[in-house]
């Protein structure tokens, strides 16, 4: 019966990524099939706790973001949680390997925006670092399947991919970081006064790193190649609607990719993985 308990506890992260994500979710659904779950597994822990610093303002951030670290933990030692968002990660976490370096600085990121409304440089950095690379490091544990040599080779263009991705995501949310949650994550950037030459300066920066990141991407295992660069082609093309949408208006709207557009990227990424392009 424990598989069972084992596989709801991973329906349930796959739940979690459907309603939170069309776009993580169709990238999962185009990756081989045994990187389903634990990629679902992995979101789901990652998405319930931005949610607690980013959503869950009428309630005790900093004791629901503590309780969630410490149970994760506890998850992790015992191999077992009734939470099944930490029972499914932590599944996976001992699957794959996952170093416990990488949780704790996910979760020391997510402290950080409890903290910090105006990051500077180590900070930035820092917090990049925690957000989002080493959740992309994750998931490549998860895709090279015990191989550590292929790890050691992908791990420098994934954590570039993971800092593309958040860049991109702090440039499209501007707005509501700022206005909604009093957040300036790029360093000495004034939000009152984004200027046409800082925005500049932020798409080279993310434009080097899908750069250095590509390499990774088409080296990933066949399994994971096409998923990941689905991900990546789709923010590839919110960041060029970013970088063609003037500054002052990125800070008063959020640009997105229409489900239309998202599905197409689909189609064409299908395509050229069948032709062996990618």
């Amino acid at each position: 019966m424990l598989e069972l308990f084992n596989r709801t506890t991973l329906e349930c992260s796959k739940l979690i990524t459907e309603h939170y994500s069309t776009s993580f979710t169709l990238g999962i659904k185009t990756l081989d099939r045994r990187f389903h779950f634990p990629i679902y597994a992995i979101y789901g822990f990652v998405r319930y706790a931005d949610e607690i610093v980013d959503t869950f303002h009428n309630f005790d951030k900093k004791y629901l973001l503590d309780k969630f670290k410490a149970d994760a933990y506890e998850a992790i030692a015992n191999g077992i949680s009734l939470n099944p968002v930490l029972h499914s990660f932590q599944l996976v976490v001992h699957q794959y390997k996952i170093e416990q370096e990488l949780i704790e600085a996910f979760l020391k990121s997510m402290e950080m925006d409890l903290y910090f409304q105006d990051y500077n440089d180590n900070g930035y950095q820092e917090y990049i670092y925690g957000s989002a690379e080493v959740v992309g490091l994750m998931c490549l544990r998860v895709f090279c399947e015990g191989d550590s040599a292929m790890y050691d080779r992908l791990l420098a263009p994934a954590r570039k991919l993971g800092s593309a991705f958040q860049k991109v995501n702090f440039l499209r949310d501007l707005k509501s970081d700022y206005l909604e949650r009093g957040r300036i994550y790029f360093p000495g950037v004034d939000f009152n006064d984004f200027s046409k030459n800082a925005k500049q300066l932020i798409e080279e920066d993310i434009q080097r790193d899908f750069d250095e990141a590509y390499v990774g991407v088409m080296n990933l295992p066949k399994g994971a190649r096409m998923g990941v660069h689905l991900a990546y082609t789709y923010y590839r093309t919110l960041f060029d609607k970013i970088k063609a949408v003037p500054a002052s208006r990125i800070q008063h709207e959020r640009v997105r990719v229409p489900d239309r557009t998202k599905i197409a990227l689909l189609a064409q990424t299908y395509l050229k993985y069948r032709l062996n392009v990618i």
